[in-house]
């Protein structure tokens, strides 16, 4: 549990009560204010949202940076008769504000409160919801084309950030927007970040045109005969010579081109009188059409403009400093499983001299920064692309290397047939590191990893595991790199070890499909997986204090799965509780049943607990746990209440 220390709670704004932001409910309240009033606006949201993202935590940076940006777009637009679609939605926040949430942002991210991302269900204006990246192009083609078919007459818009351009999505959805022919507006977000900073060709491929001094002179000289012409009037001459200009000009979107877009830009997204100017003439534009607009990612805000990746998403924070306020009622020995993974990773690369790591945009989400560091040449960052970053890896195994893919739990579901047809089916000894397995907290539902358990264990040939503390996170990235025969995944979550994690322990080599007894007992068998083990020793303590005695099991590999270990609790419990955090569907629970009729073994007493087959909300990990029925005294309770069925049977 964490909890805030210093500061307000925050519940009501602070500033002034005059601000012209507590007359904004809806966004055509905009297009009564004056350019100056609009100007001052923008600083008021912006004091807005680092006062409220100081306080309770959220997606700062990619905000702050697109204030202007969406203050001029949705002036322009009519909405929520016109669709726009904010590609991931970390970056929405300023919509939100905009569109009726104001009030609501102080709850933004917290249990029962308004989501971080955009949300169909929570307003009219949110024409689409998203939390992973490179969706938006697909999705508004899809409005568009409904649009169409429905003879209707609107504009259709998509916010994507660069980082998302990293994502082959994107680009699929381009090649088909482009060849569509249809009204269609792509805003190219560009701060050269996506939440590290970007990699790969697309992103030089921006940076060139963001730098180029020749590009520059041409967007400032189109600009001026556009403020001089009267919307309406010659705009299709307009389009005619800025198309011409830009093509005869170095040509620098002659990618976008290419796939049948009309590139305009690089504008200054910060200049909200030019993009007042600007973007009711690009409305105007038919066809596909890519605005590049260039932002500064945390604007507004020192410690955000010059940490970028640590104020993408922030704890509460001291707005002096910078500094988090926030403190764990663990002690700081205990350091999370993302870090007890970043530092085995960097032990392993000198046992595993053939071993490499890949990620997929997240070098500091995944800890990897520092092998990143260490062993450069080892290293690949392959972009918002999970299903390339797997392909790629089982290429690299086929030539002999020992590839280890960390990516979060949720990310990786975008990878599936990958892990399926190029290194499953082909046997190959790639490595998952699934981080955020479980339930991530604030995040909600787009990022709870509560399906990998499911989709994994599906697979032939993959082993799967998840270990219960620091020591056997350690264990099993051994034990997977000492096999070199199959494919091997490893969960764990977004949350600190428990106690007793020792960094001087070598780290031991398992037996695959093995599982262990911490605790022994009489009356009922808890099959734990991964952190719940933990929850089911603390359930037998509650369960003690009620005369039942409880054996704990660590079942830590959920496939392949310990069969004579299943075969002794069947024989000497007539009760076995299933405890996962992961759906009930489809998970470990599921697949004890299966070995268990596979092996002709009774079925009768099982009792599966994990989390229900519905989509949870956000909140704090432990509000949800609580929720979802997955803390000690839930436990307890459930198992109680067998017990208590059980005699009344009998």
């Amino acid at each position: 549990m964490e909890q805030v220390i210093g500061g307000e709670s925050g519940e009501h704004p602070t500033n002034d009560a005059a601000r012209l932001l507590d007359s904004i409910d809806q966004p055509s309240d905009l297009r009564r204010l004056s350019r100056e009033e609009l100007h001052r606006l923008c600083d008021e949201i912006r004091e807005f949202v680092i006062d409220v993202v100081s306080k309770k935590g959220g997606h700062l940076g990619p905000s702050l940076g697109v204030v202007e940006l969406t203050v001029a777009l949705e002036t322009a637009l009519d909405l929520p008769r016109d669709r726009v679609v904010w590609d991931t939605g970390h970056q929405a926040y300023v919509h939100k504000v905009l569109t009726g949430r104001r009030d609501q942002l102080w709850s933004i991210r917290q249990y029962q409160g308004i989501s971080g991302f955009l949300k169909r269900g929570e307003s009219e204006f949110d024409a689409f919801g998203a939390g992973h990246a490179s969706t938006a192009i697909s999705a508004a083609l899809g409005l568009a084309t409904a649009r169409d078919l429905a003879g209707e007459d609107h504009h259709v818009v998509a916010v994507i950030g660069d980082g998302a351009m990293t994502g082959g999505l994107a680009y699929e959805a381009m090649n088909n927007a482009g060849q569509s022919g249809r009204d269609l507006l792509v805003v190219l977000n560009d701060n050269g970040m996506s939440i590290a900073p970007n990699v790969g060709a697309i992103s030089n491929y921006l940076t060139s045109i963001r730098t180029n001094p020749h590009v520059k002179k041409l967007r400032d000289d189109s600009l001026q005969v556009l403020k001089k012409l009267p919307l309406g009037e010659t705009v299709g001459d307009l389009a005619e010579r800025f198309e011409t200009a830009v093509k005869n000009f170095l040509v620098p979107g002659a990618l976008f081109e290419a796939l049948g877009f009309n590139y305009m830009g690089p504008v200054d997204g910060h200049d909200l009188d030019q993009l007042l100017d600007l973007l009711p003439h690009v409305l105007e534009r038919r066809g596909p059409v890519l605005l590049h607009v260039l932002t500064t990612k945390g604007k507004g805000l020192v410690h955000a403009e010059a940490h970028h990746e640590s104020f993408h998403g922030v704890k509460p924070f001291d707005r002096q400093t910078g500094k988090s306020l926030t403190v764990s009622d663990k002690p700081a020995s205990a350091p999370d499983y993302t870090t007890v993974f970043g530092e085995a990773m960097l032990q392993a690369a000198e046992a595993f001299p053939k071993m490499v790591a890949i990620t997929a945009a997240m070098p500091g989400g995944t800890g990897l920064d520092g092998f990143k560091k260490a062993h450069p040449d080892r290293f690949f960052d392959v972009g918002i692309a999970e299903a390339h970053g797997v392909c790629f890896s089982a290429a690299l195994a086929c030539e002999g290397a020992r590839p280890v893919v960390a990516i979060y739990s949720t990310f990786m579901q975008r990878a599936f047939d990958q892990i399926v047809h190029d290194v499953a089916l082909q046997g190959l000894p790639v490595i998952f590191a699934v981080d955020r397995a479980g339930l991530v907290g604030a995040d909600g539902p787009t990022h709870h990893g509560v399906l990998d358990l499911s989709y994994l264990r599906c697979i032939p040939g993959l082993v799967v595991a998840a270990p219960r503390d620091g020591n056997e996170l350690r264990d099993l990235l051994w034990t997977a790199l000492a096999q070199n025969d199959r494919p091997f995944a490893i969960r764990y979550p977004r949350d600190r070890v428990p106690d007793g994690f020792d960094p001087g322990r070598d780290p031991q080599e398992l037996a695959i499909g093995s599982w262990v007894t911490e605790a022994e007992g009489q009356d009922v068998a808890i099959l734990a997986v991964g952190p719940m083990v933990q929850v089911a020793l603390g359930a037998r303590d509650l369960l003690a204090e009620r005369d039942v005695s409880a054996e704990v099991v660590n079942c830590r590999f959920v496939k392949p799965m310990d069969r004579q270990a299943l075969q002794r609790l069947e024989r000497d419990f007539p009760l076995r509780v299933t405890l996962e955090e992961n759906t009930v569907v489809g998970g470990f629970g599921a697949g004890v049943v299966d070995q268990l009729e596979q092996d002709g073994l009774s079925c009768e007493g099982i009792v599966r607990i994990g989390l229900p087959d519905e989509f949870v909300t956000q909140g704090t990990r432990e509000q949800l746990l609580d929720k979802v029925g997955l803390t000690p005294a839930r436990v307890a309770a459930t198992v109680l209440d067998r017990l208590d069925r059980r005699s009344e049977r009998e």
